[in-house]
């Protein structure tokens, strides 16, 4: 009986490998076919229409909640103070901070209360003033205090309610976007003649890349471990997986990193969800679940360009809360919205989405967990085949490597945004040892979020250690944020 079990669990193991193995190179496939065709599409002549004629250009609010952000926030402001695009706003929500990051806003941005008819179209913690500056270098700038709500998503929807234009960016403030970001975003959305709900972009990690003035003046690979590691990482998700779910309009989730939203729908939803350890999913599925339960047309887009950097976290510590965190939102997700599972109402989302998540990304961690136990009773018990054995070790590792590798050519292909080779092949070089000393502690700190999940109520968000952009003085900075 048991060596019936430990033959099906070990044939279990390689039919799921393959199962990964062969998604993600139809994923390859189809989103190397989505980059090419979004490079077709849309060219500089589009963008340069937006900036020519402003009057084609929809108004986009940038939403960017702030907590104890000190150290960051003047250079993120200034970086979104620049970007090249004729109608938009940027509103910035102080979170009930404990640091100096009002004061310094107010200083530097020369910001005065001003009276606002506050409307609360979606909940949230209680709104206390606006600001606005006398400058008119800075009057795109709109900054708004309210009290904690002890997550992003109840900051997020008190920007959603000041917003005034019909679309808005969810993105943090300790992320630098790319000049032309806001064009390449709203594009997918001109094209478009089924209404679009969201479109996300590549971001990558600023860990290594020079700033100053809240510009990007050298892209370089991280120099630390960990960041590098997340830089490979992040291409993969957001070039292959990403892109080849939006080649079917399937994408899972739009990162709350940085992703433009029709403000209407989010409204509609009832906006994001204060309780959510994964707004962005959460946020995501509830669109798709709004569209399909009124049967409406919908589209949600996937752009490869690179048009967001972030910092990513620098030491063990940090990305165990990270990782903590995403998986107790992963699991959460689950429990919450488990009628999507295999639900034809919901069409791609309940058969393809949601499926998908569960089987892949969910069990993913359990399935390697437990087989690395299985592993160690086998030798203990000296049933492993030595020749299989090495032969399927080398089939996964190789696997790993050359999906990390097509993602890196990928990049190269669509922009060479590092300036030599040698920098491509410190990515390439760290894939090759991502499955041994990166991985394991991802799937640990992903358990450690889903038991902590099972076992407690209520969760205090970790605090993110911030080191802050390259500024004029060039000096490195320390802040902390919810993580």
């Amino acid at each position: 009986m048991f060596e019936f079990l430990f033959n099906f669990y070990g044939y279990a193991i390689f039919f799921y490998a393959t199962a990964i193995t062969l998604i993600y190179f139809v994923l390859a496939f189809m989103g190397y076919y989505n980059i090419l065709r979004n490079r077709v599409r849309y060219t500089e002549r589009e963008e340069n229409i937006l900036t020519t004629y402003p009057e084609t250009a929809p108004g986009i609010s940038i939403v960017a909640p702030a907590f104890n952000e000190e150290v960051i926030i003047l250079d993120s402001i200034t970086s979104l103070l620049s970007l090249n695009y004729p109608t938009y706003e940027i509103i910035i929500v102080n979170d009930g901070s404990t640091d100096n990051t009002l004061e310094l806003m107010i200083s530097r941005f020369e910001l005065i209360e001003v009276p606002y008819a506050y409307m609360e179209k979606v909940a949230c913690k209680p709104f206390k003033r606006t600001f606005k500056s006398v400058n008119p270098l800075y009057d795109k700038l709109i900054v708004v205090d309210k009290v904690n709500g002890g997550t992003k998503a109840d900051a997020m929807n008190a920007g959603v309610n000041v917003a005034k234009y019909d679309y808005f960016i969810n993105t943090d403030v300790d992320c630098i976007l790319s000049p032309d970001t806001l064009s390449k975003v709203i594009l997918p959305v001109l094209d478009s003649d089924i209404p679009v709900l969201a479109v996300g972009a590549t971001m990558r990690m600023a860990n290594g890349c020079d700033f100053r003035d809240g510009k990007i003046t050298r892209i370089r690979p991280p120099a630390d471990f960990i960041p590098t590691f997340q830089e490979t990482e992040y291409l993969r998700s957001y070039l292959v997986a990403k892109m080849g779910w939006s080649a079917i309009n399937a994408i899972p989730n739009v990162s709350g990193g940085f992703g433009l939203f029709e403000k209407s729908s989010v409204i509609s939803c009832g906006g994001f969800d204060t309780k959510s350890h994964a707004e962005d999913m959460d946020m995501t599925l509830r669109l798709i679940a709004y569209k399909r339960e009124h049967k409406l047309p919908y589209k949600i887009v996937q752009v490869p360009h690179s048009l967001c950097w972030t910092e990513g976290p620098p030491n063990l510590k940090v990305l165990m809360r990270q990782r903590t965190r995403w998986g107790r939102g992963l699991l959460q997700i689950f429990f919450v919205h488990r009628k999507f599972l295999f639900n034809r109402k919901y069409g791609r989302m309940g058969l393809i989405i949601m499926p998908y998540a569960f089987f892949f990304e969910l069990m993913a961690p359990i399935i390697e967990f437990s087989g690395f136990f299985f592993l160690l009773f086998l030798l203990y018990t000296e049933q492993i085949n030595f020749n299989t054995f090495w032969l399927m070790l080398a089939y996964v590792y190789l696997i790993g490597i050359s999906i990390s590798t097509i993602t890196i050519v990928f990049d190269i292909s669509l922009r060479k945004l590092y300036r030599n080779l040698n920098e491509y092949l410190r990515l390439v070089l760290f894939s090759a040892f991502e499955a041994l000393l990166y991985h394991p502690f991802v799937v640990i700190f992903t358990l450690r979020g889903y038991w902590q999940y099972l076992t407690k109520k209520n969760f205090k968000w970790g605090t993110m250690t911030r080191q802050g952009f390259s500024g004029q003085n060039g000096q490195d900075k320390s802040s902390s944020k919810a993580a």
